[in-house]
């Protein structure tokens, strides 16, 4: 199953933020799908157009701190995002950012992220009920307990496991995070809770390990807690990553039983990514295809229902990384069900 809204875009540009985040990363993966003979026969079998799930101001309070949380829904709104996109530098000047191109208000950047991040609890629903799921949007895992970060508001990830878990629809969680960079907020928020443990596979050096130990504030980086595993792949090593992978997912899977697996499946890792602050991490397009095959195999094997998030990955090309995956487990599972 895949979970697509077209009307969701994901470029930033309406808003006047220049960071290369491209709609083709959905639009051209679901084209290709679509035109697919077979697959395209039976577009009907495997998407969903619509995300229909809502979340309420006690969903977010559930990971996020009151204070912030009314922040973002009050007049220091517009503030917050020009925080967490890094859309000011240290001058002042506008960063990626060029506020006289934008056609929409940037206050209506958060109401759209509120619909996106209701799709990751639907794509969640939608794999427990499919045992598979890929949502065309989510996996915003740099969002902190008070604070946005790294182009995340909110940490959907965590939100979406939390309604779940306070639902009872599930016991325990595991979270895969493939993203080129950290999943720091992730780690960060779900620390000490044994309902969700956390994997992440991530560059060794650069963005958001770069930081002070300290903030001005004199309190601990928080990008700096540690996931239930942390894999450090560092630039050059590009040749252990799925090795280190596996033995990681091993790791994991020693943890105990699992009722749902989220997958923040970032194509980012990809060495045609246009991020500057992914280029500590570059796989080629067929390590690409045999991390998310491994991953996908990994869960199969043990029927545990798995909604993947499409993260970071920016950029012409990334939408590849995604479609070869989405083509190779749409056919599997087709096949699977005659």
């Amino acid at each position: 199953m895949i979970l697509y809204d077209p009307s969701l875009t994901i470029s930033m540009v309406p808003y006047g933020i220049l960071i290369p985040l491209r709609d083709s990363r959905a639009t051209k993966t679901f084209a290709d799908l679509s035109e697919d003979p077979l697959l395209g026969s039976l577009v009907d079998r495997w998407h969903c157009r619509r995300v229909d799930e809502t979340l309420t101001r006690q969903d977010l309070l559930r990971v996020h701190a009151p204070e912030y949380i009314g922040r973002l829904y009050g007049e220091t709104l517009e503030e917050e995002i020009l925080a967490t996109y890094e859309l000011i530098d240290a001058g002042g000047r506008h960063h990626r950012y060029a506020p006289e191109q934008a056609v929409r208000p940037l206050a209506d950047l958060f109401r759209r992220i509120l619909i996106k991040a209701a799709g990751t609890l639907q794509c969640a629903r939608l794999a427990l009920e499919h045992g598979f799921c890929f949502y065309f949007a989510g996996g915003m895992h740099h969002a902190h307990y008070d604070h946005g970060s790294g182009f995340c508001m909110i940490n959907d990830i965590v939100i979406a496991a939390r309604k779940l878990l306070a639902e009872g629809a599930v016991k325990q969680i595991w979270v895969i995070d493939v993203d080129a960079h950290k999943g720091d907020g992730t780690a960060a928020l779900t620390a000490g809770d044994d309902a969700i443990a956390t994997l992440s596979i991530h560059m060794a050096n650069g963005w958001p390990l770069d930081g002070p130990a300290l903030l001005e504030n004199g309190q601990a980086n928080p990008a700096f807690i540690p996931s239930d595993i942390d894999i450090g792949v560092a630039e050059g090593e590009e040749d252990h990553y799925l090795h280190r992978l596996e033995d990681g997912l091993s790791r994991l899977d020693r943890s105990g039983r699992c009722d749902l697996a989220v997958v923040v499946s970032g194509a980012d890792p990809y060495e045609g990514d246009e991020l500057p602050s992914t280029a500590g991490l570059k796989l080629s397009m067929h390590q690409m295809l045999s991390r998310d095959q491994l991953i996908y195999t990994f869960l199969r094997s043990r029927d545990i229902p798995a909604a993947y998030l499409m993260a970071g990955g920016y950029g012409e090309q990334v939408w590849r990384v995604y479609a070869q995956f989405l083509k190779w487990v749409l056919f599997k599972r087709m096949k699977a069900e005659g």
